[in-house]
């Protein structure tokens, strides 16, 4: 299984304003476990950076200037997500961004990033989960002990990491991208075999008519957003 997490910075909040994309960043995870490849990309965007967007990524159109445009870049970066299914925190703006970009390349036919990839979006997969609750990348990375500390600003492809990890600690796979494998080598050391538990009385507790309807629920989600690929779902 591939998948693409992705994360965009912009010059403001809206694509039909005008705004533009100024940075890319792309991870890839194969079967849950990060590949060690990325695309990252910063973008000559060719218009004024809103001064609100700067305050949150730091970065001006002065300083772009002499970066590619997205022209440029286009074809690396859908070689790099395709075949892949995108995982993305409020894919909505992201995909509204890419897809403006990608219409003001007025190719025929059009190309648009839901044409080419399924999405999921981990901030509905959190709603969902967390009902209620904040669900910013930030609030889900103190929830999952996921350490952003150093997330002063933000920047398309620390983002990226970032959701990677909190989306594999959120689905409970592997738990950090950086994570080493001594302490599981540690853990597996000591860890407690079937023959030192066979005189242990078995407890087994059942779920509750409450948690298997909110498992069926999340299931149903992650087979909704992931386009029906969902493996356990499979016949």
């Amino acid at each position: 299984m591939r998948q693409v997490v992705l994360d965009t910075e912009t010059t403001g909040l809206e694509a039909a304003r005008g705004h533009r994309v100024i940075e890319i960043g792309c991870i890839e995870l194969l079967n849950r476990r990060a590949s060690g490849r990325h695309f990252h990309s910063y973008l000559n965007p060719e218009r004024e950076v809103d001064e609100g967007a700067r305050a949150v990524h730091g970065l001006s159109l002065a300083e772009l200037q002499d970066k590619p445009r997205f022209a440029e870049v286009v074809d690396e970066l859908l070689r790099f997500i395709a075949g892949s299914e995108l995982i993305i925190h409020n894919a909505s703006f992201d995909v509204g961004f890419l897809d403006a970009e990608l219409a003001r390349l007025g190719r025929d036919p059009p190309v648009f990033v839901g044409e080419l990839c399924p999405v999921l979006d981990t901030l509905a997969l959190a709603r969902a989960m967390h009902p209620g609750q904040r669900n910013s990348l930030d609030a889900l990375c103190k929830r999952y002990g996921i350490d952003n500390s150093y997330r002063e600003l933000h920047g398309a492809l620390l983002d990226a990491r970032i959701l990677a990890d909190v989306y594999l600690a959120m689905t409970g796979g592997q738990s950090t991208l950086a994570l080493d494998d001594a302490p599981r080598r540690e853990a597996a050391r000591h860890a407690v075999t079937a023959e030192s538990v066979t005189d242990l009385p078995l407890v087994v507790i059942a779920a509750s008519a409450e948690e298997r309807a909110a498992h069926e629920q999340l299931q149903e989600l992650l087979q909704k957003e992931s386009g029906g690929r969902c493996l356990w779902r499979a016949p």
